[in-house]
């Protein structure tokens, strides 16, 4: 078992306080977007092993532990489920602001459109590539704090009626159309023109509809806060399509392939598998992929499926997800409790969000985070919660 040094990714979004006040540290004054666990090559945790001769060995990237001995590391049936890699990345998550809003493939998707683009030499790095690998991207989002987010069309009558409260005639167009239409072709025709639209004009009817919001109160409050930090961006009319929700701590959302979403403000801990392909379609200056984006997004109204933990006898609670890559529960340790006993045959990594429990003989403070290699034994104890990140296999 290895203690993990994590690296804090200063995203413009990020709180500049959350993800401080979790360590116990400072705040730069600088935003702290998410800190990564996990073996991602663009910012891999890193650690120090011990040698045979009970030294302290170099400091070194998790990925490259993994790839030195990826059956040690993962096991054997991780693997030959997912290859030798980590196949899921565990992040804090901090928001100040609205993220993009955006979608995510699914693994057929996101083979056929990373072989295209590779096919047509579309260098890795360019701006308008669309697909990084070959992996689809599904994710799950766990309230350490009140959290706030978008997640999946809401019913396209609820949207046109909060189109129409706002009394801005360049919406009326929209409005028309949600309510005209069987369901799918209302969302996809409303999206289409939203995305579609002169610049200038949508940034006046954002203008419009944001002061509006903004006088309204209420449920069009959000709409209000999204645009202070995006003006003039069509992603602010997009986003009324979309169900609103607020996470209370220890609630979770299942982000499936194809479902729009955007995280708005809160501090959470993230799960995902292990891929970068994002689709965006609105509140960012990034490139939108429209025509790829509309084949990818499902246009059906959804609830938004807030998830809350399933507890076993073992003290284990459980976020039930349909994805094999990663598997994201949490114990509640208390004191004077025996020792819980956490050895799998698969990856782990310990993350502790609260209290100084130990994880074997390490002891841990929030933030703080552990790598536990397939098969190791390890035992939590003292008082705290600990969420642990690991795979189906």
């Amino acid at each position: 078992m290895d203690r993990l040094s994590n690296t804090v990714r200063p995203y413009a979004w990020g709180s500049t306080t959350a993800i401080p006040e979790l360590l116990g540290v400072a705040p730069t004054g600088e935003p702290q977007a998410e800190m990564w666990m996990g073996a991602h090559p663009g910012a891999p945790s890193l650690l120090t092993r011990t040698t045979a001769a009970g030294e302290d060995g170099p400091e070194q990237p998790l990925n490259e532990v993994i790839a030195a001995d990826p059956e040690r590391e993962l096991g054997r049936a991780t693997v030959e489920k997912f290859g030798p890699r980590l196949p899921f990345l565990l992040k804090l998550l901090a928001a100040g602001a609205p993220l993009s809003l955006q979608v995510h493939p699914d693994l057929a998707q996101a083979k056929r459109g990373y072989e295209d683009e590779e096919r047509r030499s579309v260098p890795i790095d360019a701006s308008h590539r669309t697909y990084k690998d070959a992996n689809h991207k599904p994710e799950l989002i766990c309230a350490l704090t009140p959290f706030a987010g978008l997640c999946g069309f809401r019913p396209p009558t609820e949207a046109a009626e909060a189109m129409a409260a706002l009394g801005v005639d360049p919406l009326e167009p929209y409005v028309d159309l949600l309510g005209a239409h069987p369901e799918e072709a209302a969302l996809r025709e409303v999206l289409t023109a939203i995305l579609g639209a002169d610049p200038a004009e949508m940034a006046e009817t954002v203008h419009l509809a944001a002061a509006a919001a903004k006088r309204l109160g209420g449920a069009h409050a959000p709409y209000a806060r999204i645009a202070h930090h995006f003006p003039g961006d069509p992603g602010v009319i997009a986003a009324m399509l979309l169900n609103y929700v607020e996470l209370q701590p220890g609630e979770a959302l299942f982000l499936g392939a194809g479902v729009p979403h955007a995280y708005l403000d809160g501090l959470g801990v993230e799960i995902m598998a292990n891929s970068d392909n994002v689709l965006r379609c609105g509140l960012t200056p990034k490139h939108i992929d429209v025509p790829e984006l509309l084949r990818i997004v499902r246009f059906e109204a959804t609830e938004p499926g807030v998830l809350r933990p399933e507890a076993s006898p073992s003290g284990e609670e459980l976020y039930e997800t349909p994805v094999d890559e990663f598997r994201l529960s949490r114990f509640d340790l208390s004191p004077g409790a025996a020792p819980v006993d956490l050895t799998r045959d698969t990856p782990q990594i310990l993350l502790c969000t609260g209290g100084a429990p130990r994880a074997g003989e390490i002891d841990l403070a929030p933030g703080t985070s552990v790598f536990v290699p397939s098969g190791e034994k390890v035992e939590a104890s003292g008082t705290g919660t600990l969420f642990r990140a690991t795979v189906v296999a």
